[in-house]
């Protein structure tokens, strides 16, 4: 069902074709003459590469909507995450919403019918083709809510993966070199905890940790484990190498001084922030905070590397679109989303720091824009993208970031995490029929 193999091909052929999406102009019949209001919804930080796109596209769709305004209200990934089926399930919804993709979040709220089902205008508007193979896997789900098939219920319009973010000048300091192997990778992290620094910014309390214990699962994984535990497509032995190594790494990374202990009740902003501010040497999270660190860090040189001695890395195409099924505007959601997929919006969001799926590559010419854009390259043309651990149910990702917690803090044995952490993804096969 992940039809991933080759999608660096396919971003180009998105490239090439994003002639075919729409400038976004709405035609007279859905603008009408009486003032109308379009409630969008996104977690977009005002510096991201996103949000600085998605405001662009907000000041083009009001220019190519004389008669709406847009009432945008920005809200916490965590916050959406949390609340989104009981307010879609409400009088509250938005008509636009960003949403996490995935069979534990989009999937869901497809299964319990809180989404528009926008098969017909993904046609109509060109977005299949702006979208072709792998890139469509997290916009479609079948009735199980099962992502790769099935009706489009989002539209991703850029793409994401984790990556090591590097502070030049501290490796430099301290003699530590870019390395090219999880051996030399290591062996950096020794030295700066020898010299009395915490090497790796990391938050407990939101998706960080628990990324960075996926990511070195995936140096012991190969492509059918994978397909197994985010696809169903095969039994997952929690107690196999994968994750065992990644739980038992994991806690011995804590031990060692890599991650700090009291990080366990740190939120993402706060990582982020303490690395944009020079205070470490490494941060592994993802493409999303690009186009923020090149704004923000400017006391120190930076770079960024793949995870070394790994061929997969958490990501995907990026975030959804999703229009609510108790939106009262569905039609300028649609032109909205269209607007985005535009290539003047594409084109910023690439020189933003972003990673576009339907830009004019001759147009990218930030050089911090493109060295991101060939990382993203490097790693489809290796089949690489290996979604995220929390996708697979409903509720993981809670139980996931517990799961690290008690690893950092020490209250849990690696062995007895991974039981805790897979209660709930077998619970969740069972309820699926599989």
């Amino acid at each position: 069902m992940v039809r991933m193999r080759g999608v660096a091909v396919l971003v180009a052929a998105a490239l090439a074709l994003s002639a075919c999406g729409s400038g976004g102009e709405s035609p007279p019949s859905a603008q009408g003459d009486q003032p109308r209001v379009l409630k969008l919804w996104h977690y977009e930080s005002a510096d991201s590469a996103m949000g600085k796109a998605w405001a662009e596209a907000i000041k083009k769709f009001e220019a190519s909507h004389p008669n709406v305004t847009v009432k945008f209200e920005e809200k916490g990934f965590e916050q959406i995450q949390k609340t989104a089926s009981m307010v879609l399930n409400s009088d509250e919804a938005p008509d636009l919403m960003e949403y996490n993709k995935g069979n534990a979040t989009a999937g869901l709220l497809s299964k319990q019918g809180l989404l528009t089902d926008l098969s017909e205008e993904a046609v109509k508007r060109g977005w299949d083709k702006l979208l072709p193979g792998g890139l469509q896997t997290t916009a479609k789900y079948d009735d199980r809510g099962v992502m790769g098939a099935g009706k489009w219920y989002g539209v991703p319009n850029y793409g994401e993966f984790v990556m090591v973010y590097y502070n030049k000048d501290l490796f430099d300091e301290h003699k530590v070199r870019v390395p090219t192997t999880f051996e030399e990778f290591t062996a950096g992290l020794d030295t700066f905890v020898k010299a009395g620094v915490t090497p790796i910014a990391n938050a407990g309390a939101e998706y960080p940790a628990q990324q960075i214990l996926y990511q070195l699962a995936l140096t012991k994984a190969q492509k059918p484990w994978l397909e197994a535990f985010q696809s169903y497509k095969g039994e997952v032995d929690f107690h196999g190498p994968e994750f065992t190594y990644g739980a038992d790494t994991f806690a011995d990374w804590v031990k060692k001084g890599y991650l700090a202990k009291n990080a366990a009740g740190l939120k993402a902003e706060d990582m982020g922030v303490a690395f944009m501010n020079g205070k470490f040497p490494v941060m592994i999270s993802g493409s999303w905070w690009y186009g923020r660190v090149v704004s923000t860090a400017k006391s120190f040189e930076w770079g960024h590397f793949l995870f070394p001695g790994a061929t997969m890395a958490p990501g995907s195409s990026g975030n959804l679109w999703v229009v609510p099924e108790k939106s009262e505007n569905k039609d300028l959601a649609y032109d909205f989303i269209d607007i985005t997929m535009s290539k003047e919006i594409q084109n910023l969001l690439g020189n933003s720091g972003g990673v576009p799926v339907a830009a004019d590559p001759a147009a990218i010419t930030d050089p911090k824009g493109k060295e991101l854009i060939e990382t993203f390259n490097k790693l489809t043309s290796a089949d690489g993208l290996a979604f995220y651990p929390d996708w697979p149910a409903p509720g993981y990702y809670d139980v996931l970031v517990a799961g690290v917690q008690n690893l950092m803090n020490g209250s849990k044995t690696p062995a007895a995490v991974l039981d805790e952490i897979a209660g709930p993804y077998e619970d969740n096969l069972a309820d699926i029929g599989n």
